[in-house]
């Protein structure tokens, strides 16, 4: 029996499968994304190959760890606090549902909603969780969850393609930057619109969905492209990203504001000559640093 057995972890945009003793001590991982397996000082190759023969596909690269670059070395001294990157897509929105969850369940055990004792601002509170609880598609943030998870499902896939994602930047005054994808076609701040199986009509800058009144939504997205660029020193072009739409009326197309259908966002792994990746690495490391979002 060998000494060695292999462990999956995935995360931070990896898949990988770490090779370790039998006390837990890691000696070799194998990156399927890059293909390469990295075997650290000590450990015996072919041992490691071995332990993690039925798992390779294709052709690999052995060798030791790559040295780390600086933009590695930016990441690895973040506190987690302070660091974007495990953020997923309507990371707000999923603390705000869960605590209108959280409330529902303290009601529904008697402990307020009670006669007289509540204030109107509960009670309405309490209304709300009640029509939640019996259909939750009825809370507008549930559909706007929904988009951002499509969306950001759709991005994150870019990063076969050398791009680099994050989710729900939290900026001053309450806003935030729904996704940031930073890659070889340089930096795009995207904002998510639901319009599940609805119509979609740009008149820059107003968006209509469905039947519902005109929403300055390209303003905003401009206006978030903007921050990013001060934060990050660099051009960042405004995207609004319609999730699902029954059709999309766009034209004339906005001039400085991309639109695009979640369907259409894979076609962005095919662009570049903007970014090199040491840039893109870069910019990554600072986008994902909570304190570069404080001042803008």
């Amino acid at each position: 029996m060998s000494r060695l057995r292999v462990t999956p972890a995935h995360g931070q945009g990896r898949d990988r499968l770490y090779v370790s003793l039998r006390d837990g001590t890691t000696v070799a991982w194998y990156d399927k994304d890059s293909g390469r397996v990295s075997v650290l000082s000590g450990a015996g190759r072919e041992e490691v190959l071995s332990a993690l023969a039925p798992y390779l596909t294709g052709e690999v690269t052995v060798g030791p760890p790559r040295v780390p670059t600086p933009a590695d070395l930016d990441r690895l001294s973040l506190h987690p606090d302070d660091d974007l990157a495990p953020n997923r897509p309507g990371e707000a929105l999923h603390a705000e549902l869960d605590a209108v969850r959280a409330a529902g369940s303290d009601w529904s055990s008697g402990s307020s909603g009670s006669s007289g004792s509540s204030s109107s601002h509960g009670s309405l509170l309490w209304r709300r969780w009640r029509r939640w609880r019996q259909d939750p598609r009825q809370d507008p943030r549930q559909a706007e969850l929904l988009a951002q998870e499509t969306i950001g499902d759709r991005l994150d896939r870019l990063e076969d393609a050398g791009w680099r994602v994050l989710h729900s930047i939290p900026l001053p005054g309450a806003a935030r930057i729904d996704h940031l994808a930073i890659g070889p076609a340089g930096v795009l701040a995207v904002r998510t619109l639901p319009a599940r199986k609805r119509r979609v009509g740009v008149a820059d800058p107003l968006v209509r969905v469905g039947r519902a009144a005109p929403v300055p939504h390209l303003r905003w997205a401009r206006r978030a492209a903007e921050r990013a660029s001060r934060a990050l020193a660099a051009d960042v072009r405004p995207v609004l990203a319609v999730a699902e739409p029954a059709r999309l009326d766009a034209l004339p197309m906005p001039p400085d504001v991309r639109i695009l259908r979640d369907t259409e966002i894979p076609a962005l792994a095919s662009l570049g000559g903007v970014l090199k990746p040491a840039d893109i690495e870069s910019l990554y490391a600072t986008a994902r640093d909570r304190h570069s979002w404080l001042r803008v």
